[in-house]
């Protein structure tokens, strides 16, 4: 049984495509075409289900038409849509050199200074120019690349240098 920390979401399936099957897929992180991945794990009724890849293609730099093993009819297809889409860590860990927003929610939060943890990333914010770790207890803390000394994908930490008086804020 898959479980919701040993994934990921990375985007959502919308309307079905044609009649082989296919349905496009809604992302915001390209990573199963970074690594290569047989498949995708979507969320069924609460469970989270493999699906293996049979093909794809590229619609948009947020869309692609996704193909399915065993999807084979506009019938079949349909059951799919609106499905989440996760995505599995340990795959997306082989890509480290870019680990994409996404992958990181969920990782702990170090202060380098202090070598204590400061919470949870509860969500990414990258509505503005200026990134920002949204934390489960709603603090907000700048994601710039200046300030994150270690990303460690095993433990899911991320270990950074906080600016003087953020956690007051």
């Amino acid at each position: 049984m898959i479980k919701r920390e040993e994934v990921y979401q990375i985007g959502k399936l919308g309307k079905t495509h044609g009649i082989r099957g296919e349905v496009s897929f809604l992302f915001d992180d390209d990573v199963f075409d970074r690594v290569d991945a047989d498949y995708l794990i979507l969320d069924i009724d609460g469970i989270l289900v493999p699906f293996f890849i049979e093909e794809y293609r590229f619609k948009s730099d947020a869309n692609a038409l996704m193909k399915f093993d065993g999807i084979d009819t506009q019938e079949r297809a349909r059951e799919l849509t609106g499905c989440d889409v996760y995505f599995p860590r340990k795959l997306s860990e082989a890509d480290e050199g870019s680990l994409s927003w996404a992958a990181i929610k969920g990782f702990e939060l170090i202060d380098a200074d202090t070598n204590t943890s400061v919470g949870r990333i509860a969500a990414i914010d990258d509505s503005t120019i200026n990134i920002l770790f949204e934390l489960e207890d709603g603090k907000l803390i700048p994601a710039s690349e200046e300030l994150i000394t270690h990303i460690d994908t095993k433990k899911q930490q991320i270990v950074i240098h906080l600016p003087e008086g953020i956690l007051e804020l």
